[in-house]
């Protein structure tokens, strides 16, 4: 494995890594991400691997167990996810009564922290109850992104199915209509494409949480915070938008668009990643899916630009895309609007997240990392009637 490292003069300590780039702060069973060659590996599989042959639940029982659940096990856990999607009433009128114009993630993040209420077994250190709490987030939170976004719109909230795939059934409650197995397979593929990436922003501020041996309704609702930001799981919504105002335009040019942007300085979202050096192993898979969803569905316009900015990316500044940049046109192609993106990128990633999380908690160090004062110390004290 390799692993990318940041030049550092050792003789003038205390230094500073800005971002913690290069800090390798703990060991994990979770997940490698090697950017110099943009591989991805789950649990020991390549993220290939399982795009092309597993499913969201068995990526979820891997994320948790560090490997790959028997046809029993599967069965189980399917079962037991599909028993817990249904809401306590009072999150339900929660999200009945909020203000319909906030933000999915906001509400979701609310909604999360209010599952901790209903919560009886107050043993927060324990494996098993950590466990069964990883399943019933994994179950709960599509049901709070698609009532959110049933009410928002006027319409009622469906119930979910005990039944049915996580992909499945979200789509189910999204739309008031059973999907079809197309729908299905590429909402599952992007489940699993989103579940885990190393000690990202939202991952770490989890295993923060938990180092304080706070609850896991703590710890993700931190990483709810987290990855609310355009910095992190924002990019895609940030992506569309993009391609909509391009939209606008009168006779749309992707490449003068793009061009236009870089003289003006201007950061394009989806591009260019903190650790890949090299194309994001899993917007190759995205790319495939964008294309074959945009012929269907009538898109196609903002497929050809998204491929014409990508080229004009790296022709220009030598950048390739991320997972954000393809999962933007997927997600918009299946119906789903841009303010949705990243709250489904939560509805995968609590799988990563309740993994570490789980994985913190059994071996746990509280984290405390020291940080580097930079101003004078034991100042004289000025009366306040002397002070400029």
């Amino acid at each position: 494995m390799t692993i990318a490292t940041t030049e550092i003069d050792l003789s003038q300590y205390p230094f500073i890594n800005k971002g913690l780039e290069g800090i390798v702060a703990f060991s994990t069973t979770k997940s490698s991400v090697d950017g110099q060659i943009g591989e991805l590996i789950y649990g020991g599989y390549n993220i290939n691997t399982l795009a092309e042959k597993s499913t969201f639940e068995e990526v979820c029982f891997l994320l948790w167990e560090d490997r790959l659940p028997t046809q029993t096990e599967l069965d189980e856990l399917k079962i037991a996810l599909q028993t817990n999607r249904e809401l306590p009433s009072q999150v339900l009128d929660y999200i009945r009564n909020t203000n319909k114009n906030a933000e999915p993630m906001s509400v979701l993040r609310t909604a999360v922290s209010m599952l901790a209420d209903f919560d009886e077994n107050l043993d927060f250190k324990s494996h098993v109850e950590n466990y069964r709490r990883s399943i019933e987030l994994t179950a709960k939170i599509p049901t709070i992104i698609a009532a959110f976004d049933r009410v928002r719109n006027g319409k009622e909230i469906v119930a979910p199915l005990n039944s049915g795939s996580t992909a499945f059934n979200f789509l189910y409650m999204l739309n008031g209509v059973q999907p079809g197995e197309k729908a299905e397979k590429v909402l599952d593929l992007c489940l699993i494409l989103h579940a885990e990436h190393g000690m990202n922003a939202s991952t770490f501020t989890a295993r923060a949480v938990c180092s304080t041996e706070a609850d896991i309704y703590s710890a993700i609702t931190g990483a709810l915070g987290s990855l609310k930001g355009p910095l992190h799981g924002g990019a895609n919504t940030a992506v569309m938008n993009l391609l909509l105002d391009l939209k606008k335009q009168y006779s749309p040019d992707p490449v003068q668009f793009v061009k236009d942007k870089l003289a003006r300085k201007e950061k394009i979202s989806g591009f260019g990643h903190r650790i890949y050096k090299t194309f994001d192993p899993r917007a190759s898979h995205l790319q495939k899916l964008s294309k074959a969803l945009a012929e269907e569905t009538g898109h196609i316009e903002l497929y050809n630009w998204s491929i014409a900015m990508m080229e004009t990316m790296k022709s220009e500044k030598n950048i390739d895309p991320n997972v954000d940049f393809f999962s933007a046109t997927v997600y918009y192609s299946m119906g789903i609007m841009p303010d949705l993106y990243t709250a489904i990128f939560a509805l995968s990633r609590i799988s990563g997240w309740a993994g570490h999380f789980m994985e913190q908690m059994e071996n746990n160090r509280l984290i405390r990392p020291k940080s580097l004062f930079t101003l004078e110390k034991n100042m004289v004290w000025t009366p306040i009637a002397d002070r400029a």
